[in-house]
């Protein structure tokens, strides 16, 4: 049940409206408590509300196959420095015997690139994928630089997790019984179940959306093709909603997103059963080398961990709505959504929302006045 929304809330909500947004909902969980949990606006253009909305929530995926990795290394099924090939052969060719998963983690693996002929149909053939990743040749040497994974990184470390998973499972299939079905969470899918594609809110650019900051750069092209770019008209296509994309292809309430991120705000317990431990979610906390550098595929400076969450405190590229605190483990999304883990205080926190944006200034940001309601509701409890 959802607990009352504070007027802070609600006014941090109707800022975020008159700041150009579309429709939007901010959840929160202060250990296993639900604490905030509301929205506002609209969810299409026919003016549905956003109370049974769910919404693509893009990067903010990568944390559940981060996390996923993490527990799969917590049960002595991979090392995160090992080899990729050690778990998956056919890949350690091409001048790819070198990568691990923490490069791609790390955004370091020098493997940014998609096969140029993919198309939002195609990304529901995961073979065919993985079959072309296994064949192509690094742009770069491993560890080289950091070049942002915006796709690859999703069906690279997804195939080590299929690999590496006792029962075979594909990554959404394991996200969705050793994550979410212990935390209780029907309301955050990655590989979205068709009978679910009507509660998807409608996606819309805002005056100048993520696609239009970043130049379409023969490197942009090779990570990101123009046929699955993140821009509404492609994800808001049913295909592209039900395949299994680990990457980018999370949908869910703010609600279900923010009970995943709590998780990771509870140490990596759920009842009483360690899911990851919380020495290794702390050792998450560490930057990555060099991680001020600017970032040659998306261009700005990327606060990532040495274990793929992004992380804030006031360093360089990190999310200024995170706050202060160096023990989060988060991650954003295109577009502007949002969840994070506040290791030491136990809140976790995620917003999902319709209307697309890029940068902005922080201090004219839509959802600044809500992340700082929501700590404000937190701090009383």
């Amino acid at each position: 049940m959802s607990p009352p929304t504070d007027p802070r809330i609600r006014r941090a909500l109707e800022t975020a409206l008159t700041r150009g947004e579309v429709g939007v909902q901010v959840a929160a969980y202060l250990g296993d408590r639900l604490i905030v949990d509301a929205g506002i606006g609209t969810a299409d253009e026919a003016g549905r509300g956003v109370e049974d909305a769910i919404f693509p929530i893009f990067s903010v995926t990568k944390a559940v196959l981060a996390t996923a990795i993490h527990m799969q290394a917590e049960r002595g099924l991979l090392d995160i420095d090992a080899p990729i090939a050690s778990y998956w052969p056919e890949y350690g060719v091409n001048g790819k015997a070198a990568i691990t998963p923490r490069h791609v983690l790390t955004h370091r693996a020098g493997v940014p690139q998609m096969p140029p002929t993919i198309t939002p149909e195609r990304l529901k053939d995961w073979d065919w994928i993985t079959g072309e990743l296994a064949n192509m040749t690094p742009l770069e040497p491993a560890g080289a630089r950091s070049t942002y994974h915006a796709i690859s990184y999703g069906y690279l470390l997804g195939e080590v997790l299929r690999r590496t998973d006792p029962e075979g499972r594909m990554p959404c299939e394991f996200f969705r019984r050793e994550i979410f079905a212990p935390l209780g969470v029907d309301d955050f899918w990655v590989g979205l179940p068709a009978a679910e594609e009507p509660r998807v809110a409608r996606l819309t650019w805002g005056a100048a959306g993520p696609g239009a900051q970043i130049p379409r750069t023969p490197l942009r092209e090779a990570m990101m093709p123009s046929a699955i770019d993140v821009r509404p008209s492609i994800y808001n296509l049913p295909q592209v909603h039900q395949a299994c994309i680990p990457a980018s292809g999370g949908i869910g309430s703010a609600r279900g997103v923010a009970r995943f991120f709590s998780l990771l705000a509870n140490r990596g317990a759920v009842s009483g059963r360690v899911l990851v431990s919380e020495a290794r979610l702390r050792a998450c906390l560490q930057p990555r080398p060099n991680s001020d550098e600017v970032d040659s595929g998306i261009g700005i400076p990327v606060s990532i961990g040495v274990a793929g969450y992004q992380l804030s405190g006031r360093r360089p590229g990190a999310d200024p709505l995170l706050g202060g605190s160096t023990a989060i483990l988060a991650h954003g999304g295109a577009g502007g959504s949002l969840g994070w883990a506040d290791l030491d205080s136990g809140l976790s926190v995620a917003i999902t929302h319709n209307r697309m944006f890029g940068a902005v200034n922080p201090e004219h940001h839509p959802f600044g006045p809500l992340a700082d309601a929501v700590r404000q509701v937190a701090a009383e409890l």
